[in-house]
């Protein structure tokens, strides 16, 4: 044992950086809910800190060349660095590890859900401290742990990896197939959330249309009660759970399978958030078998106006990518075509990037890059109409809305968000200074507003 520590010294101290999507930031919350529960200190600055845990992420080259600078920096300013997540699974070239490729001074490397093993290399390079006790976890939501979102929103992990392998991507290489969490271990730290101030739960996944299929939707408990480890049972319960506290859930990463038609009276009936994040890629029947995208993508048109008839309220966000391999210009004007018909009301576009290890890299008629980003600007453009219109006959609406921002609660305005925008990748809502003197706004807590006018991707609202 250290005799310094217990002789009451102050706790290690961890640097830590997480980069990369919601998936990663949640491994980013167990790593951190561990080293608390050990009684590590956890810093966001390298000078200082005894050790460095990086975060990474290894989808695209832009997140690959971000990792690898920021494992860079860290070695430099500190130089005890412990790599994990995506990009730590990736081979380089020769085939070799590549963060060890490019920076063989690392402490140790290891691949996305790995708490473990990052666990045993901290505790290899810095001593456990004396005595920790797990309760005493600061900011922590009981047996959710730390979260890194703020205190009134949180991502929700339901499964690991995906069973399908979509040509552009490499995940399946990096985080494997599809494993369902039991439902009663992911509705257990909803609870726990929900009691400690959440009012929003982001439900997310590699694929989270798919949960339960590689359990065959077996059975599962909840407060005694079976329940099937399937989406429906799953967003059935937690919209539930959340009416109890007033609170929010949204879905993400929702593939379009017919299976997602029983979600649309959950949404219909309020239960959960009437918002689907549905990542349709591209359009053409082409395109989508190059691509080889599940879900027979030729029929979208026909689920969107399904949906929207059974939940006239639904926002559809999604992501597209554009200039994939051998795309035509009638293919790409198909995509075009489609974004105005299906009035898709948030979208995302990527000019197409070859990422190493991904079987589109070889497919024929790779386009310059030139005409790539020239597509993703054509694309974004028909988009963003789109979603201006879309955002034009909100105006005169009476919405509840989620305060993100109130300072000086909020006597000089805010930022907010409604059911229609999602953290960080939507748009938001501008919150005026209240009329009344009364009318105060909380960060974390809900107000009515009337929405008064739009302002890019946003809109602007009059608290009442």
């Amino acid at each position: 044992m250290n005799s310094e520590i217990s002789k009451g010294a102050q706790a290690p101290k961890v640097g830590f950086v997480s980069l990369g999507c919601a998936k990663a930031l949640t491994d980013s919350e167990l790593i951190l809910t561990q080293l608390s529960a050990e009684g590590y200190q956890t810093v966001k600055t390298f000078q200082g800190a005894d050790l460095v845990i990086v975060n990474t992420c290894g989808f695209i080259d832009d997140a690959v060349k971000e990792s690898l600078d920021t494992i860079g920096e860290a070695l430099a300013e500190n130089g005890k660095v412990i790599v994990t997540g995506c990009l730590g699974a990736k081979s380089g070239v020769d085939g070799a590890n590549l963060v060890r490729e490019m920076h063989p001074s690392v402490l140790a490397v290891t691949g996305p859900q790995a708490t473990q093993e990052v666990m045993d290399a901290v505790h290899a390079n810095l001593p456990k401290p004396h005595d920790p006790f797990v309760d005493l976890i600061p900011n922590a939501f009981g047996a959710a742990g730390i979260k890194l979102t703020p205190r009134h929103y949180a991502y929700i992990k339901i499964s690991e990896g995906c069973n399908h392998r979509c040509t552009f991507c490499i995940i399946p290489s990096m985080r494997g197939d599809l494993v369902s969490r039991p439902i009663g271990d992911v509705l257990k730290e909803a609870q726990a959330l929900f009691e400690g101030g959440v009012k929003e739960l982001l439900v997310i996944s590699q694929d989270t249309s798919a949960y339960g299929v590689d359990v065959k939707y077996r059975t599962g408990f909840w407060n005694g009660k079976p329940v099937k480890t399937r989406l429906k049972e799953l967003a059935q319960t937690l919209g539930e759970m959340a009416q109890g506290y007033g609170a929010w859930v949204r879905l993400h990463y929702v593939y379009p399978y017919p299976s997602v038609d029983e979600l649309l009276p959950l949404m219909a009936s309020g239960l959960i958030l009437p918002y689907l994040d549905v990542p349709f890629q591209h359009s053409h029947p082409d395109v989508l078998k190059r691509m080889k995208r599940p879900a027979s993508g030729e029929r979208n048109l026909e689920r969107i106006r399904r949906w929207r008839e059974a939940c006239p309220d639904i926002v559809i966000r999604s992501t597209f990518i554009a200039g994939f391999p051998g795309e035509t210009e009638e293919e790409f004007a198909h995509l075009l075509d489609f974004m105005r018909e299906a009035g898709i009301d948030r979208a995302g576009c990527f000019a197409y990037s070859p990422v190493q290890g991904a079987e589109a890299n070889e497919l024929p008629g790779m386009l310059p890059d030139a005409v790539r980003e020239e597509r993703r600007a054509a694309f974004m453009a028909v988009a963003e109409a789109v979603s201006a219109d879309k955002l034009q006959q909100r105006v005169g609406a009476t919405m509840q809305i989620l305060v993100d921002h109130a300072p000086g609660l909020g006597k000089k305005g805010g930022i907010g968000r409604s059911y229609a925008d999602a953290p960080e990748v939507d748009g938001v809502v501008k919150l005026l200074p209240p009329e009344k003197i009364s009318k105060t706004l909380k960060v974390g807590e809900f107000t009515k507003a009337r929405i008064v006018g739009t302002q890019g991707h946003d809109l602007v609202a009059q608290p009442i």
